[in-house]
C-alpha cells in the first residue's frame, strides 16, 4: 500500500510524534521514509544584512532535524532519505510529493486553537486541504 512515506519535520516535539508514527508505518510496509525540512527564506528577506546568516542557520537546523529522523529510522531498520529544501513550506511539501512519488504524508500538528490558529494558519492544515495523497496527522502529546 505504501512504498514511499514523507515525514516533514521542523525539529519540534509535534514533529517528533509524527516521526515515530512514520517510522512505524515504514517498518510495517517495508517502505522508504523521506525526511523533509523546509526553510522559508522569504520570511527573512526584509533583513538586509542578516538574511543570509539566518537562512544558513535554518539550513543547518534542517540538516540536524533530518539527520535525527535518519538515525531513528536506521535504528528501526528503515531506509531513509533526507532533504533540506527552500521555499514556502506547504508548497515545497506538495512539490516533494509529486517529484518523489510519495504515497502518504505523516505530519505533526501543533494543536493551536481559536484566534491563534486563525491568525497564524497551519502548514499541516494547508497540506491536508491541498495534497493529492493521504495525510496522517499526529497530535503532539500533551504534558499531564
Amino acid at each position: 500500500m505504501y512504498s514511499q512515506i514523507l515525514v516533514p519535520t521542523d525539529g519540534s516535539p509535534a514533529s517528533d510524534a509524527a516521526i515515530e508514527h512514520a517510522i512505524d508505518l515504514a517498518r510495517q510496509y517495508d517502505a522508504r521514509l523521506h525526511a523533509l525540512y523546509v526553510v522559508d527564506g522569504s520570511a527573512y528577506s526584509a533583513l538586509e544584512a542578516g538574511a543570509e546568516i539566518v537562512v544558513e542557520a535554518l539550513e543547518a537546523e534542517g540538516g540536524e532535524a533530518t539527520r535525527r529522523v535518519a538515525d531513528a529510522a536506521a535504528d528501526a531498520g528503515v531506509d531513509c532519505t533526507t532533504t533540506v529544501a527552500t521555499g514556502t513550506a506547504y508548497q515545497s511539501i506538495r512539490d516533494y510529493v509529486d517529484d518523489n512519488d510519495i504515497d502518504v504524508i505523516v505530519m505533526g500538528t501543533h494543536g493551536r486553537k481559536g484566534l491563534d490558529r486563525y491568525l497564524l494558519g497551519s502548514v499541516t492544515e494547508r497540506v491536508v486541504r491541498t495534497a493529492d495523497v493521504p495525510v496522517l496527522t499526529v497530535r503532539q502529546p500533551t504534558d499531564e
